[in-house]
């Protein structure tokens, strides 16, 4: 477990913060197929429900859920890599430590 591993996560973990910047930003780029999809499905009751003058309110809600599962999902992902480096860093120093001379 060398520097090149440190160096990936470290890599790993600013692209997953930019990742969580963005959807807070209100950004699709980072988002999954799937909470894509959910965001265009809403997005498109929503235009619907306006063109009937109705209200958007539960287009409105259906965006917000996904996008808060989205940063949730980055969340714990970021907080899972910090876990990893952490791990990494221990294990290097217990390393160093455990030689004799």
């Amino acid at each position: 477990m060398g520097n090149s591993d440190l160096r990936r996560l470290d890599r790993e973990i600013r692209a997953t913060t930019k990742k969580l910047e963005a959807v807070r930003n209100g950004e699709w780029w980072p988002l999954t197929a799937r909470e894509r999809l959910a965001m265009s499905r809403a997005l498109a009751s929503g235009a619907r429900s306006v063109t009937k003058g109705r209200s958007t309110g539960r287009a409105e809600q259906q965006m917000d859920t996904t996008g808060s599962a989205a940063e949730t999902r980055l969340s714990a992902e970021l907080s899972g890599l910090y876990v990893e480096r952490r791990r990494l860093i221990a294990e290097s120093r217990k390393k160093k430590s455990s030689r004799w001379f």
